[in-house]
């Protein structure tokens, strides 16, 4: 009888690093945009830039922790880790680790001059970056090789998650951009420059691609599960990053394409930013809803949660750049709405993550 009204007990695995998948890196992403995004903010609010610090070294301090639970998972569950790679979902989160590679890169070059010194904050940058570009670009690759030659699609399997493994070489030209004065000048600031332009390309019409196919499903086969809701939010990540880039792009063609181009791309930044933020904002508002309207019958936490917080945290930086360029009170106030709402999500999203991996459920094999 007393058993009929115990409270079901979810099976723990037998080590955390078990069933530790790439998507987990989403965690880095969430927490270091939110330092990111603080930095450039066309405000200046008392305590800002410190706390923004804090948080990023919390957001370093995690990309350590999961490296290390990565390796440990790579010698005790090789089979598993490898096997990520096949399955059609799991796969596409193979993005987050160079994303979250780049962020805390990015968030060492916008905060950690004062407490490391400028030289160290841009030898950790230029490391992170390098081996973040390199597996950005592996991803954007790889996986849909796997989706075109491996994976079983169905015609309702896409979802926000496809854009994951093509949004790191968007991510690598906003942050190549930051590096341009940092290197000697010359040839060396012309090849990034085109190097970026090139990476924003990748990313751009790999995303135009994969829009109109989640926008079709979404239409034609409705919303789906519950738990893959958060990933709707993903498309403001390329959506963002992009206006980002183009904004530090512009900004570091400065004296370093010729003329007309580097005027061009002056110009590109704004006529490019404004229509695309445009966009995200109507898609922001439809996640939302329908966020809001899952909510209402039930939505789980899962990691997929962490989608809420980067692709936010990017349209904030695309908007702070957009407000510096043109000097609009009213992006200004955008921005910083904004980034209220990523830090709500990113406070509500840790907190649960928290206590998720505290009981052990996050540590248990995803649901099929």
């Amino acid at each position: 009888m007393n058993s009929l009204h115990q409270p079901a007990v979810l099976p723990r695995p037998a080590s955390p690093t078990a069933h530790l998948g790439p998507n987990w890196f989403a965690s880095v992403m969430g927490t270091g945009i939110v330092a990111t995004a603080a930095a450039g903010l066309p405000v200046h609010l008392p305590g800002l830039r410190f706390v923004a610090t804090v948080v990023w070294l919390a957001a370093a301090a995690l990309l350590v922790a999961l490296v290390v639970a990565w390796a440990v998972h790579l010698r005790r569950d090789r089979e598993t880790a490898l096997g990520y790679a096949a399955d059609p979902v799991m796969a596409q989160f193979w993005g987050a680790p160079p994303m979250a590679l780049m962020t805390v890169g990015g968030g060492a070059l916008l905060l950690g001059p004062a407490l490391i010194g400028q030289s160290a904050a841009v030898a950790v940058d230029l490391l992170l970056w390098g081996v973040g570009t390199g597996l950005g670009l592996l991803t954007a690759v790889a996986i849909p090789y796997l989706m075109m030659t491996r994976h079983r699609i169905g015609p309702d399997a896409a979802f926000g998650g496809w854009l994951m493994p093509v949004v790191p070489p968007m991510v690598s030209a906003a942050n190549g951009a930051l590096l341009v004065p940092h290197l000697p000048a010359g040839q060396a600031r012309l090849d990034l420059v085109l190097a970026c332009y090139a990476m924003f390309g990748v990313s751009l019409v790999a995303t135009l691609v994969i829009l109109p196919q989640l926008w079709n499903r979404l239409v034609v086969h409705r919303v789906g599960a519950a738990r893959m809701v958060p990933t709707l939010w993903i498309v403001l990540g390329p959506l963002g990053q992009s206006i980002t880039a183009a904004h530090l792009l512009g900004r570091a063609a400065a004296g370093v394409l010729p003329e007309p181009y580097a005027a061009g791309a002056q110009m590109l930044a704004v006529l490019y930013g404004v229509p695309v933020l445009g966009f995200a904002l109507v898609w922001l508002a439809l996640a939302a809803a329908i966020t809001v309207r899952t909510a209402r019958a039930g939505l789980p936490f899962s990691l997929t949660w962490w989608s809420f917080t980067f692709p936010v945290g990017t349209l904030v930086t695309g908007v702070t750049g957009l407000a510096t360029r043109a000097g609009s009170a009213v992006l200004t106030t955008l921005a910083v709405l904004l980034y209220g709402l990523l830090v709500a999500a990113w406070t509500t999203v840790a907190a649960r993550t928290v206590r998720g991996a505290w009981h052990g459920h996050l540590f248990l094999p995803p649901p099929r």
